[in-house]
């Protein structure tokens, strides 16, 4: 049975194999949309933010033209001057950073859930394959990731070009406009033509979210083999459960046998049933039934009751309904009240005679 034939994989996967999938790291994810997140939140950071990285850069720039307007060639000077570009370029990008940090954990907890592990990442041989690293590389999957980025590539130039094409004529206004003008209308321009692609790219990264999905739910598809392979594991051999099952009927008797000395009476069929049966007037309300069995654990039950002198009262009807009804362990119910207090009384007139 091929591993990687979808054609046999007609199943839909179960809860057992996705929780496993997904601890290996196996989950439906797209990388575009984390990209394409990221991207947005840098250039509207940047947009929102630049009047501020404004002011902070010309603080700046004086601070450092102050300082070499008056150089000084010793390590305390340029360590000043390194000094405060570190400063001012881990101050700038703080905010911008800290978005994009933000935004990319976000979108992946919205797309996975919460998840950490070091399966993907740990050493084995299967990633030194070199025949299956090449399958991967001209599989089906890498041909639609190259088709993806060339439609990509394509759309943005499209884009720009289109962009770029409609400020034509404010391009040629600005022949003679002051250099802060045409800064402004160069970044104005940039940023339209961004946002346009970003917006393009987003709804590709959506198209490529449900793409990614379909490829997963496809690759977990199980054949009718595996399931009935997990569900035995899952089971359990049949044959260390009867095994499992088998020893616990053995103690459950053995517990049964060591109660039968406690009895007061023991109720037979005469040969196939007995029951052991206790009461105590001044322990409890009502009788109790300690052991039951057929057959060779009746035989048992009764030649514990002979040696221990408990009395052994024959009844077929009482013992049939009991067996059917009363487990070990339980009380007698009301409907057999009546015949088990003829048979109590019973026993106890035969201790009273044997006292005497």
């Amino acid at each position: 049975m091929a591993e990687d034939s979808y054609e046999e994989r007609t199943e839909a996967p179960t809860e057992k194999r996705r929780s496993e999938a997904r601890q290996k790291g196996n989950v439906a994810k797209s990388a575009e949309i984390n990209s394409t997140f990221v991207l947005l939140t840098g250039i509207l950071m940047l947009k929102w933010s630049a009047p501020w990285l404004y002011g902070q850069l010309s603080g700046f720039m004086g601070s450092v033209f102050g300082l070499i307007a008056h150089p000084r060639a010793d390590v305390a000077f340029f360590t000043a001057i390194a000094t405060k570009s570190l400063l001012f370029l881990m101050y700038a990008c703080l905010p911008v950073c800290v978005s994009i940090m933000i935004i990319g954990v976000a979108v992946n907890l919205v797309q996975v859930g919460f998840l950490f592990t070091l399966q993907p990442i740990t050493p084995t041989l299967d990633k030194l394959d070199v025949i299956g690293g090449m399958k991967r590389l001209f599989s089906i999957r890498s041909v639609v990731e190259l088709f993806k980025d060339i439609a990509k590539l394509i759309l943005i130039a499209v884009i720009a070009f289109v962009s770029i094409k409609g400020e034509f004529g404010t391009f040629i206004g600005l022949w003679d406009a002051p250099p802060i003008t045409i800064m402004i209308c160069i970044l104005t321009v940039s940023y339209k033509i961004v946002i346009r692609a970003v917006i393009a790219l987003l709804i590709i990264s959506l198209l490529d979210y449900f793409y990614q999905r379909y490829e997963y739910e496809k690759k977990l598809k199980m054949t009718k083999q595996e399931i009935k392979e997990e569900r035995k594991q899952m089971d359990g051999d049949p044959q260390i459960k009867s095994r499992v099952r088998s020893l616990q009927r053995e103690m459950a008797r053995r517990r049964m046998m060591q109660e039968v000395p406690k009895a007061t009476v023991v109720v037979t069929n005469p040969t196939y049933i007995a029951i052991a049966i206790r009461y105590e007037p001044n322990e409890m309300q009502t009788p109790k039934v300690l052991a039951k069995g057929k057959r060779l654990m009746a035989e048992r039950i009764r030649s514990i009751a002979t040696e221990e002198g408990i009395p052994i009262i024959e009844d077929k009807p009482l013992a049939r309904a009991m067996y059917d009804k009363v487990e070990p362990g339980f009380d007698v119910p009301m409907e057999f009240f009546t015949a088990v207090a003829e048979v109590l009384a019973y026993v106890y007139r035969l201790k009273k005679r044997n006292a005497a």
